[in-house]
């Protein structure tokens, strides 16, 4: 014959139990913060857009930058052109001055008849030679002295052009052949004057 006997767990047991239970659900929830917070931590920060204040003054200060990069572009290329057409210009003058210095100036003819004038003046009862040398040398010395003058000047402003760097072709070619007629005037002008060419008429 089998007794049964029933065995009620003691208050104890039972409050153990249950203290576990909470504790179990604590350390859950627990987790799942934890999984929380770091599922936020790795996701990535919104970007921080700038007011609307701020970019306003941001593309004011590119524009300001874009006008003087382009001011300063626009003058650095009206100088450049500036500087060759004046380049060219003396290019150009000094050619013209060569050649007036071989085929002569009205400059120097008037100056010529000037002295001419003079001499005949002064040498009115003078000898043959004074009547020569008055007359004659005088006009024919200024005017050699005159076309040098001419001379000197395309050989100086061609010799300028020639110097400065970066120049057009067609204007350093100018150029050169100024100074070329230049040096040509300025020798025979001196030959002129000097009467190392031709000499001066002789009284018989």
């Amino acid at each position: 014959m089998t007794i049964k006997t029933d065995e009620t767990p003691a208050p104890d047991e039972t409050a153990e139990k249950a203290g576990n239970a909470d504790k179990a659900d604590k350390a859950g929830k627990g987790g799942k913060d934890a999984e929380g917070a770091a599922v936020e931590a790795v996701e990535p920060a919104e970007a921080v857009e700038p007011a609307e204040g701020q970019l306003d003054e941001r593309d004011e200060l590119d524009e300001l930058d874009d006008d003087e990069d382009d001011t300063e572009a626009g003058s650095a290329a009206a100088e450049a052109s500036g500087d060759g057409v004046g380049a060219a210009a003396a290019a150009v003058v000094s050619a013209g001055l060569g050649l007036a210095a071989l085929t002569g100036t009205w400059v120097g003819k008037v100056v010529s008849e000037r002295e001419t004038l003079i001499g005949q003046i002064k040498a009115q009862g003078g000898t043959a030679a004074q009547q020569i040398n008055e007359i004659y040398a005088d006009a024919w010395h200024s005017t050699a002295l005159v076309n040098g003058v001419f001379a000197f000047l395309a050989l100086v402003v061609a010799v300028l052009v020639l110097v400065r760097p970066q120049r057009p072709g067609w204007v350093r070619a100018v150029a050169l052949g100024g100074a070329v007629l230049g040096a040509i005037g300025l020798f025979l002008s001196a030959g002129m004057y000097f009467d190392l060419f031709l000499n001066l008429p002789t009284a018989p």
